[in-house]
This record gives structure tokens, C-alpha cells and sequence, in this order.
């Protein structure tokens, strides 16, 4: 270390600066040069220099020596500090793309790898913002990123709701706290002409999904006089525009009594009528309402990753399609399911062959295909922050066949 570089130095392997030239932004332990640049030494959570086998300088990362996945870079620049300053600038950049793209402030506002920020996660309620800090780095300048926010948009309040695999992975411990201002029992969104509450402490993530807001407002054109079977509900954000979009019946499923009973409320909120809740397992409640004969012109099939780590991709898999077979048995002809993964260690193409294993009964066509949103940018050399997909599906109407005219 150097006063002109006051950072500590790991450097990599010989070859494996590969990926970091490719564009890519992470690096994992055994890419380390451990007997010139021990990992041991460094502080966990702490800015490195990362060099190549040379000694050439690559960029600064965040650095957790006791993770397989021990740094995730910062910038390519090694001559800037990360401080409040190099955030504040970072967060400008991606909130003027998010104010050109929205008219309104509910959005993600920092998506991690899509911003050059990884490990952090933004969503923006208009005047609070909910954090998540998925590394050690990250959680270590929590301090930084709060007094960013703070000089940059002035918000009312901002919570850190950060919990799940990740952080464990990371050493961390699930935190929920307020880091600035007030944060209300209840958060509002307005999104595809509809008005929802969130509980940003209780709640999933950081209590409402963004990703899927193209896609909700993109069904809304199949729910005239439709009957609809929205699956894992949550708090209404397929279900309600679709009710508001003159579905005849909506039906939304989902296991949380507590994200029901809000989206029971945001139902009223908005005036729809012709929305029942049934709180129960997705895959029980498929069986119970095939086994009474029902049938629906619109199912909305949008799971929790139901593959968290690549040693569950057997057994999900498998889920994903159990699913999308119980879903198709319930559509009409002519009707149009949505089938959505999450789970960024299942691929576009796996995805597309659970579907294609699953009917049996009818004839279905793939109509259009849906992905995140644009404030959840895709890093294009990293394939992991693309990690929604989905497919319409139209099962084709049985229609009889016309005779051969004869002579």
C-alpha cells in the first residue's frame, strides 16, 4: 500500500483475470494469488486493489475473504475512492435513468450488478427508500450509501430490510432497521393505474416486486369478461389491474394469511369487485380445484424461486414443472397462461422445456415472452442479473376440423 494507492492488494493467478477483462465483475477465492497477496490479511467487508498476475491493476472491489465469492468489483478505475462521494455519483446516474424511463417515484432505484453497485439493492416508495445489502462490503458502508441518499434525494425515511441466503453466505446476520427518518406500518405504490399498500418490514423482500410491472400491465389486455387464478398472489399486483381490467372473477391464492389480508385491502382500496381469496399451498389448491372441476381463461403462475442454489436444480425443476402441468389442466381453450421463474439458476431454455413437458391434454403455443422491467438493468457481462423470465402461453381452441368437400 501507497499513499497514492491506500488500498490493499490481491492479486489474481496467472489466466485468471479472464472473466474481470470480459466484463465481468466478480472474482472467487481460488482465482486469488494466496501466496503473494494472502486473503487472510485482508479486513472482511474491505476495499481492495485487484491487480492481474503482472501486476496490472484491474479495479477496486468489495472483499470478504471467507467466501468462495470473495470479491465483487467496484469500478475499473484503481485511482478513486470509494467514499460518500464515489455513491452519491453512482446513485445520481442511476436515478436519472429511472426519472426518464417513470413518471412517477416507485421503482428500483439501484439493482445491484445492473448499476455497478453489487450486493445493493434500491427500491424507492417516493419519499422512502428500502435497502437490501447483499455482501459484507455493502453492510460495512451502509453508513456511506445512507448519507448519499440523504444528500441526494432527500427522503423522508430509509429502512434496511436485508435478510435471506445471501447475507448468510456473507457471514451476515438478517438485519431490519431503520437507518434514517420514519419509516410507516404501511408504504403505498402506485402501479398500472392501481393503488397499493406494503408492509416494507414483514413483507417479501423489500416488500413489493418491481420486476414484474410490464409484464401485470401486459395481461391486463387478456382479463376482459375473463375468469382468473392468480397463484402465489401475494399482495395483489397481478390480480387487482387484472380485476380493474374486467375480469368476470379473479381468484387469488396465496399461503400468507398476513399478504392476503392486505391485498383483501388493496382490493377495496381500489374498487374491484369479483376478487376471492384462498389462503392455502399453491400446488394443494391447484389439485382441490381441478378435482371440483373448475376452470379458469387466465392463470397467472409467478412462484418464489423455488431454486435457491444450484444443488436444489433437480428437485425444482421438477416443481416448475409439476406446476405449469397442474396450471395447464385448469385452462380453458382459447385461454392464456402466464409462466414466470425467478430463480436465476434456472435458464430461459429450462424454463421453456418444463413447459413443453407438461401438456398432455391440449394443444399450446408460446404468444410472447416477458422479462424484468427496465429498472432492473441487465449487466450484460454478468448473466446472473438477468434473472426473470416468462412465457404466454395460449392453449389453442379445439375447433372441429373442416370436411373435405366433394365432387
Amino acid at each position: 500500500m501507497s499513499s497514492a494507492n491506500p488500498y490493499p492488494i490481491l492479486r489474481l493467478r496467472p489466466k485468471e483475470d479472464r472473466r474481470l477483462r470480459a466484463g465481468h465483475l466478480w472474482v472467487y477465492s481460488n482465482e486469488i494469488d494466496v501466496q503473494k497477496t494472502p486473503l487472510t490479511a485482508v479486513t472482511p467487508g474491505s476495499v481492495c486493489r485487484m491487480e492481474d498476475a503482472q501486476g496490472k491493476a484491474l479495479g477496486l472491489a468489495h472483499v470478504n475473504p471467507h467466501t468462495l465469492l470473495c470479491a465483487r468489483l467496484l469500478s475499473r478505475d484503481p485511482h478513486v475512492r470509494i467514499d460518500e462521494g464515489f455513491y452519491r455519483s453512482r446513485l445520481q446516474q442511476a436515478l436519472r435513468m429511472r426519472e426518464r424511463l417513470f413518471g412517477a417515484p416507485f421503482y428500483r432505484l439501484v439493482h445491484g450488478e445492473g448499476d455497478g453497485l453489487p450486493g445493493l439493492v434500491i427500491d424507492r416508495y417516493e419519499d422512502h427508500l428500502v435497502l437490501q445489502a447483499g455482501s459484507l462490503g455493502m453492510d460495512r458502508d451502509l453508513p456511506l450509501i445512507t448519507a448519499a441518499l440523504q444528500g441526494l434525494l432527500r427522503p423522508a425515511g430509509i429502512l434496511l430490510k436485508a435478510s435471506g441466503a445471501a447475507r448468510r453466505l456473507e457471514g451476515l446476520e438478517d438485519r431490519v432497521e431503520v437507518l434514517f427518518g420514519h419509516i410507516p406500518e404501511r408504504l403505498e405504490v402506485w402501479e398500472n393505474d392501481c393503488l397499493f399498500q406494503v408492509d416494507p418490514r414483514g413483507g417479501q423482500k423489500t416488500g413489493w416486486f418491481y420486476d414484474h410491472r410490464a409484464n401485470r400491465r401486459r395481461l391486463r389486455d387478456f382479463a376482459q369478461g375473463r375468469r382468473v387464478l392468480d397463484c402465489f398472489a401475494y399482495l395483489g399486483g397481478f390480480a387487482i389491474p387484472l380485476a380493474k381490467a374486467g375480469a368476470s372473477a379473479v381468484t387469488a391464492v396465496d399461503s400468507s394469511a398476513p399478504a392476503l389480508a392486505i391485498l383483501e385491502e388493496n382490493a377495496r382500496r381500489n374498487e374491484v369487485e369479483g376478487l376471492h381469496s384462498i389462503h392455502g399451498d399453491a400446488m394443494e389448491t391447484l389439485h382441490n380445484l381441478r378435482d371440483r372441476g373448475e376452470q379458469f381463461d387466465l392463470i397467472v403462475l409467478d412462484p418464489p424461486a423455488l431454486i435457491k442454489s444450484k444443488k436444489d436444480f433437480k428437485e425444482g425443476s421438477i416443481a416448475y414443472r409439476r406446476f405449469n402441468d397442474m396450471a395447464m389442466r385448469l385452462l380453458t381453450p382459447g385461454g392464456i397462461l402466464f409462466s414466470a421463474s425467478c430463480s436465476h439458476h434456472l435458464s430461459r431454455e429450462t424454463l421453456l422445456s418444463q413447459i413443453a413437458f407438461a401438456p398432455q391434454r391440449g394443444d399450446y403455443q408460446i404468444i410472447g415472452e416477458g422479462s424484468q422491467d427496465m429498472d432492473h438493468p441487465v449487466h450484460p457481462a454478468v448473466p446472473e442479473s438477468n434473472y426473470l423470465k416468462g412465457f404466454f402461453i395460449h392453449r389453442r381452441e379445439e375447433l372441429p376440423e373442416e370436411a373435405e368437400k366433394t365432387a
